[in-house]
């Protein structure tokens, strides 16, 4: 097939546009309206469940087997755990973070008499005062507090000021999008997946071809904190594909460059037919691709199937560099899962099957054997056809 044309400008202002609005698991109403918004303007069917879960869909020549595309809308982010006698916050983070990367961090304070902006700094933040012990001090949550932009000395200052226990904090991104097309932000995980999906979306509207089946592309707001996908998906939906950040550094096979497809993460393999076809449409369509296997990592794939869903999974993502940091991507990796996606959603279906929930061997999948009959097709049991003639 050919690659549908990817607007790189339209993709690059959804994510300066996503970038700009605070959304911690927990706080993602604004964001989701965002996205709504872009839907309609899009001129996408999309649906909202109560908690704020966006399932959007592109119709397509058959209901079933329908696929689906996830990426989730929250990030990182800390609450208030208590206030401090010396009219500072200690905070709880949001998410699996270091309070490395927060030391030094700008912030906003959500409080129910507005927002206020801090600073989250170490308990030793002045050399001036601490000398070596400002090095010496360990790193953790325990070892930071928030510094609130207003007159705040004291427990009572505090509470003046309308804030308490359990406010919700945002981290400010500070994003840089370079001419070279590094973008270096925070919360690039997962805002960057969003702007693909959109710009994937994008691209097949405009396109004006139709989907081999309906194609689903779902917005979560909880996959930071573990829930993702547990309660987005339909029936119809035989295939998620989750696109996200991966890993790259030492020891991991992620690049900046290319789509980097996962082959396991910390819940186990992927699946292996939906995997296998995300990378031979890489190959087919000449999109540079790598292979990794992330241990430490879950995705909106992983609670789907935790949640009891029977479909099939596969993680496409873009390589950041010091993931849940202050990231790093390439604007090339993007580009390349936004062809990937469209590609899997204009494919035809090899696995007929997958359209019921149960029935019998007939057009089971097979993987290879040692003994397999290379004479039959190993999705459908029928015979391959004869070579080509010269």
């Amino acid at each position: 097939m050919t690659l549908l044309n990817i607007d790189i400008s339209y993709l690059n202002d959804r994510l300066k546009e996503l970038l700009k609005i605070p959304s911690p698991t927990g706080y993602t109403d604004e964001i989701v309206r965002h996205v709504s918004k872009e839907l309609e303007a899009l001129g996408v069917f999309y649906e909202i469940t109560r908690r704020g879960g966006v399932r959007a869909r592109v119709s397509g020549k058959s209901r079933r087997p329908a696929r689906a595309f996830v990426s989730h809308l929250d990030t990182l982010g800390a609450q208030v755990k208590s206030l401090k006698d010396n009219g500072r916050l200690e905070l709880v983070s949001i998410g699996h973070w270091s309070a490395r990367f927060a030391e030094g961090a700008r912030t906003t304070i959500f409080s129910e008499s507005g927002a206020y902006t801090g600073t989250i700094l170490p308990l030793k933040a002045s050399g001036h005062t601490y000398n070596t012990g400002v090095d010496e001090l360990p790193v953790g949550w325990p070892y930071v507090e928030l510094r609130v932009d207003a007159y705040s000395k004291s427990v009572d200052d505090l509470h003046r000021l309308g804030i308490d226990v359990g406010d919700f904090v945002s981290i400010d991104p500070a994003p840089e999008f370079l001419e070279n097309g590094f973008i270096v932000s925070r919360h690039l995980d997962n805002k960057a997946g969003v702007a693909v999906m959109l710009a994937a979306i994008k691209a097949l509207v405009e396109s004006d071809i139709e989907p081999t089946v309906d194609v689903f592309w779902l917005f979560t707001i909880a996959e930071e904190t573990g829930h993702g996908a547990q309660s987005i998906l339909t029936p119809d939906i035989a295939s998620l594909v989750a696109i996200d950040n991966g890993t790259t550094a030492p020891g991991q096979n992620s690049d900046e460059f290319g789509v980097t497809i996962a082959m396991a993460d910390q819940t186990g393999p992927f699946d292996y037919h939906l995997t296998r076809k995300m990378v031979q449409l890489c190959r087919d369509n000449d999109i540079k691709f790598q292979k990794d296997v992330f241990r430490f990592y879950r995705s909106d794939a992983a609670t789907a199937i935790e949640a009891g869903a029977d479909v099939r999974t596969a993680l496409i993502t873009f390589g950041v560099d010091a993931s849940h940091g202050y990231e790093r991507i390439h604007m090339h990796a993007l580009r390349s899962l936004a062809e990937l996606a469209t590609g899997y959603a204009l494919s035809p279906v090899e696995i007929q099957r997958d359209a019921r929930e149960f029935a019998d061997l007939k057009g089971f999948t097979r993987q290879p054997t040692a003994d397999a009959d290379q004479t039959l097709n190993p999705e459908t049991d029928e015979p391959l056809p004869e070579p080509a003639g010269e």
